[in-house]
């Protein structure tokens, strides 16, 4: 992970004197990371992610359900296990759109702490907007003015409209500022189980309903592109678009013609707009049978691949950037930047005189 140089005070100050780590609770997966800084940014210990679909039915319920929240607390036994083995020095666990939505989402995280000691922070979606394109901003273009990053969740979809400016101090001589950003209220759980979720698996779902889900969600993108003139701008070429999800990273597997998954070939990777459609078009047509045989999906993301691809597909649609650079990186990430500038701030003497 590409991030910032070696900070003032020495290896054994700031951010160097600590172990980090970070827990981003979505709605459908909890993901661990555990790192320690180096001089281009940090280097990973330890991780973990697990499936555990924690926002199971709460669209339709309004309430996290006793099987998610089993699944979930067993995830994050193991998540303390690895922070106290690692002995973390500063962390930061935050939780997202289940717990946003779900009436009982303040209930559960205080279960989550009284049983493993990790207390979690239920960001808004403009946080995590930040904290994603602090992940990402290194895969940005100095030379292009304006970004529009997507982030295709579980249970929400974060769009970002940034500026683009060079700077030498910065990693990648890249700096940034998010002007707006949007959330759409659905990500690929909630979305499948309000359109595909009684389905057979065996099934193709129909195109009717596929272009229904498809629209849903250029009905919410719609006005945030009104607004910044985002279409006038990518026909000028002034906008480069990112895509940070596990759906664009596996439709970029696919696309590379990957058998197995492979970070270190699919993060920072480019592809081009018309190819991600053939490959939206091409999910499109199967069933979550066939899906479960596709490399890169196989059964743990197989029956959320078709919204995914409705997602991603209405994101082309309505945005015609021609190529969309591939981020593997997230919120931990942008959390685990976030906690070693604090660490450099806190071991610096003029910060804390100021303070």
């Amino acid at each position: 992970m590409a991030g910032e140089s070696k900070a003032s005070g020495g290896w054994h100050s700031g951010r160097f004197a600590h172990t980090f780590a970070a827990i981003d609770l979505g709605t459908n997966n909890c993901r661990l990371l555990v790192a320690r800084a180096s001089i281009d940014g940090f280097d990973v210990i330890d991780a973990y992610s697990r499936p555990v679909r924690l926002g199971e039915g709460v669209a339709l319920s309004g309430v996290l359900c006793g099987d998610a929240i089993e699944r979930t607390l067993g995830a994050l036994d193991v998540c303390a296990a690895k922070i106290a083995r690692n002995r973390v020095t500063r962390a930061r666990h935050i939780a997202t759109e289940a717990c946003r939505r779900a009436c009982n989402g303040e209930d559960f995280l205080s279960m989550v702490e009284q049983r493993t000691g990790l207390h979690f922070d239920v960001i808004p979606p403009s946080e995590e907007a930040r904290l994603a394109l602090a992940s990402c901003e290194d895969l940005l273009d100095p030379e292009i003015p304006f970004g529009l990053m997507i982030d295709i969740g579980g249970g929400s979809t974060e769009v970002s409209w940034i500026r683009v400016r060079s700077s030498e101090g910065r990693p990648g001589g890249v700096a940034t500022e998010l002007i707006d950003m949007t959330s759409v209220p659905w990500g690929v759980v909630t979305l499948t189980e309000s359109c595909v979720g009684t389905l057979p698996r065996e099934r193709p779902v129909g195109r009717a309903c596929y272009d229904d889900m498809v629209e849903r969600i250029r009905a919410d993108l719609r006005p945030f592109c009104v607004r910044h003139g985002i279409g006038a701008a990518i026909a000028r070429g002034d906008v480069q678009m990112v895509g940070a999800s596990g759906t664009v990273t596996t439709v970029s597997a696919h696309h590379l013609g990957l058998k197995r998954y492979n970070r270190a070939l699919v993060d920072g990777s480019r592809i081009g707009r018309d190819s991600i459609l053939r490959i939206c078009e091409q999910i499109s047509a199967l069933s979550v049978a066939e899906l479960t045989g596709l490399p890169c999906i196989g059964d743990d993301r197989a029956d959320l691949a078709l919204a995914g691809g409705a997602i991603l597909e209405a994101v082309c649609r309505q945005w015609a950037a021609p190529v969309v650079r591939v981020a593997d990186r997230g919120l931990r990430e942008g959390v685990l930047m976030e906690l070693m500038r604090q660490a450099d701030r806190d071991a610096d003497p003029l910060c804390r005189q100021g303070a």
